[in-house]
């Protein structure tokens, strides 16, 4: 009797419920777990992609994983929540693919990183084709934003018939064909292009004297696209992919206050804001770079566009050179657009990057006349992340002895989808400031 009631007791107690990431990983060997700290596991069930090895408490698995693995990560009492790719070497100890809760909607892609890559990849196809990309007047626009699309560590741009892969991960380059094979299923795409981030994989620990092209394409160094109606000769051993092309929808605002106005764009690049205000209507426009092929690039965009060489020009020059001289001739104009390189790549950095950016805007500052507009970005993600950008723009105006006031904030075009719960995800961040 004692016996039967003790059973019938077991058989009511109810079983531990497995998550359907443990019932994949029990069907496969040598799946290791990544067990974060106690208190660490909110922030990645919220979104974030980025495990930073601080974060994880221990690792179980014998043999211990390598990099570009498939592991599972979990809380403190070993419960999955998601699965993703690990790295022994770098900072970011693994990039989370997929949740528990999505792996239960889509067990299909669980543990599956080709399955993953071919539903994320067309996932975002279809959502630049909702908003209307391409289109009869832009064929330049950004197809996988990173974070933004669920695929950390991965940048594809699209430029005509073709794709430009960058990558900044070591996951990336081990699924290159796999990547490559999703790209090709695309009708539009004729030609792949790989432009991998050299620092930054050495950081990942990968030997970058490996990182050969798969099909490299000579005569495609120099192509032409559109943008918003406008055309552009970008290269494609250019920065970044070539072109900015998260920049697309702040370019084009630039052209609705343009008209009437003398505007400098300081670090333009292939002059892409100054081709904007010229065609916006300014009278006069400026563009000021160090680099000579960008300068060259945006000299041959005056001519593609019918423009009239006297009301846009390019020069060669330092922007705190250029801003300096022109302050102390007391020189100044109606619209200027500040967009420096990554100051901050790195969090180690952005002390030394606040006071950069602060100097920069000062000048910039300065030489913007009183009710005067001034767009200034930053492209670091250090930057964007910390908080700090406003005020550090305050500073700067203090020190250029101006008032400001914020009268319009951006990010990325609206084709780049970027999660606010993904502290990683915002690189780009626009401010508009009438300085007074």
């Amino acid at each position: 009797m004692q016996i039967s009631t003790r059973l019938i007791r077991s058989l009511s107690l109810p079983s531990p419920v497995s998550t359907p990431l443990q019932e994949i990983v029990s069907s496969q060997k040598g799946v290791a777990k990544v067990v974060l700290k106690k208190g660490k596991t909110q922030l990645f069930r919220y979104g974030s992609p980025m495990v930073y090895s601080g974060a994880v408490d221990r690792i179980i698995g014998r043999p211990p994983p390598k990099t570009g693995d498939i592991v599972l990560v979990a809380d403190g009492t070993e419960k999955p929540i998601g699965w993703g790719l690990f790295n022994s070497v770098s900072m970011f100890c693994v990039r989370l693919m997929q949740l528990e809760e999505e792996a239960a909607r889509d067990p299909s892609c669980a543990l599956n990183m080709e399955k993953l890559l071919e539903t994320r990849i067309a996932a975002a196809t279809e959502l630049r084709k909702n908003i209307g990309l391409p289109s009869a007047d832009t064929n330049a626009y950004r197809l996988v934003n990173s974070e933004g699309d669920r695929l950390s560590g991965l940048i594809i741009d699209i430029f005509g018939d073709i794709a430009v892969i960058a990558s900044s991960a070591a996951w990336v380059e081990k699924y290159k064909s796999e990547i490559e094979s999703c790209i090709n299923r695309t009708n539009e795409i004729n030609h792949i292009k790989w432009r991998p981030s050299i620092d930054i994989l050495k950081e990942e620990g990968l030997d970058v004297s490996d990182l050969q092209e798969s099909h490299p394409q000579p005569s495609l160094e120099r192509v032409k696209v559109m943008e918003n109606g406008i055309s552009y000769a970008i290269s494609l051993e250019g920065q970044k992919t070539g072109f900015y092309a998260d920049q697309r929808e702040n370019r084009k605002f630039i052209s609705t206050v343009s008209k009437g106005c003398k505007v400098l764009d300081v670090c333009c690049y292939s002059g892409g804001f100054a081709l904007n205000a010229a065609l916006g209507g300014a009278i006069n426009v400026m563009g000021i770079d160090t680099s000579l092929p960008a300068l060259e690039l945006a000299k041959e965009n005056i001519g593609l566009n019918n423009l009239d060489p006297r009301s846009i020009s390019f020069l060669k020059i330092a922007a705190s050179e250029f801003m300096k001289s022109a302050a102390a001739r007391h020189e100044s104009w109606d619209l200027v657009i500040l967009d420096p390189p990554k100051l901050a790549p790195r969090r180690e950095v952005l002390q030394n990057a606040s006071g950069m950016y602060r100097n920069l805007n000062s000048l910039a500052m300065q030489i913007t006349k009183r009710g005067g507009l001034l767009m200034t970005c930053s492209c670091s993600g250090a930057m964007t992340q910390s908080g700090k950008f406003l005020g550090i723009l305050q500073s700067a105006a203090s020190m250029a002895g101006r008032k400001v006031t914020v009268l319009r904030q951006a990010g990325a075009a609206c084709d780049h989808p970027i999660d606010p719960s993904y502290p990683e995800g915002a690189y780009l961040s626009n401010i508009l400031l009438r300085v007074l």
